[in-house]
């Protein structure tokens, strides 16, 4: 890295900036990132943090627990957690397999095919990251799946769906209420083949659409609200299509979000919001969309895959 690149990274970070011009240079960021190996690295950070370890008293652990967002317990008790855990298993159709995940997944499984910013998980001194969400460890495997059918045979359509429960850690900073560190999401994947005609969006789309009425109203919800949001022209039809078929759910009220601004460039051609709620100020509760991750984990660009996610935290505590 040069001083152009450092200066260039000032604006974004200023803390980096501080960091390098007092303890070496850019010099000391190349050493790290490529400079030595990843087991190189490894074992220097492991003996860092183990005298930064030993040099701590349990008073100053105590300050820390004190005082940091990550290591608080939750907010929502047990009990809620459980009851609303047992409503959207109740509501999960036939097919799922569910999966226990573990809390770290590969370095980058975040960000290297979903597009999250590194800086918003939690890494680790030995190459993996913090869950920050279950669809990630969920299509790495879905994937990893979908490879060993597609090498027996290349034209595999076998449909693979996987949910899990998890604790997940999210790393940025929320400026709005109700925003946790960490909190508990229901994840659920679809993974496939392109099957001609958009029928695999169309089906998949709408047994999600269907699960995540019947999980907020088995949570608790009277009236459930799903917002579409169409983000390629060639999808318009899936969209129209499962609207309509949506809008026999009962209890739930099905439009369409053009002006939606989070998730472009993470979703592909067609993505969704839930809100356990008819008031417009109801919280929202789920989310998901169609992804490209399984095309760039498998090589194939006739892979396709759906993902969505359910705040557990937030189904226990929502006032509907």
């Amino acid at each position: 890295m040069t001083s152009d690149d450092l200066d260039g990274e000032s604006s974004a970070n200023p803390a980096l900036r501080r960091v390098l011009r007092r303890h070496g240079g850019p010099e000391l960021l190349d050493l790290l990132t490529d400079g030595m190996s990843g087991a190189d690295l490894t074992t220097l950070l492991l003996e860092v943090f183990r005298r930064r370890a030993d040099r701590r008293s349990p008073a100053e652990v105590m300050r820390r627990y004190r005082s940091d967002r990550f290591v608080a317990p939750a907010p929502v008790g047990f009990a809620a957690l459980r009851r609303t855990e047992d409503a959207l298993l109740s509501a999960l159709p036939d097919g799922f397999e569910i999966l226990v995940l573990a809390p770290v997944v590969p370095l980058a499984a975040h960000s290297a095919v979903a597009s999250v910013d590194p800086r918003k998980v939690i890494a680790t001194v030995r190459g993996s990251e913090v869950a920050a969400d279950p669809t990630n460890a969920l299509a790495l495997e879905a994937s990893l799946r979908r490879s060993r059918s597609l090498a027996a045979d290349a034209r595999s359509g076998t449909r693979v769906r996987l949910a899990a429960f998890q604790r997940v850690v999210r790393a940025q900073h929320f400026g709005r209420a109700g925003m946790l560190a960490h909190f508990q999401i229901l994840g659920l994947v679809t993974a496939g083949r392109d099957a001609g005609n958009q029928s695999f969006e169309h089906q998949q789309l709408t047994e999600h659409l269907r699960f995540a009425a019947r999980a907020s109203a088995a949570a608790g919800a009277r009236h459930t609200r799903i917002r579409l949001t169409c983000l390629e022209e060639a999808s318009r039809q899936v969209v129209d299509r499962v609207r309509e078929e949506c809008s026999a759910f009962p209890d739930v009220s099905v439009t369409e979000d053009p002006d939606r601004t989070t998730g472009r460039g993470y979703y592909r051609g067609i993505c969704f919001k839930v809100f356990a709620g008819a008031r417009e100020d109801c919280p929202e509760v789920g989310d998901g969309g169609f992804v490209d991750w399984s095309q760039l984990l498998t090589g194939s660009r006739k892979e396709r895959l759906l993902i969505s996610g359910y705040g557990v935290d937030r189904l226990a505590g929502a006032s509907v």
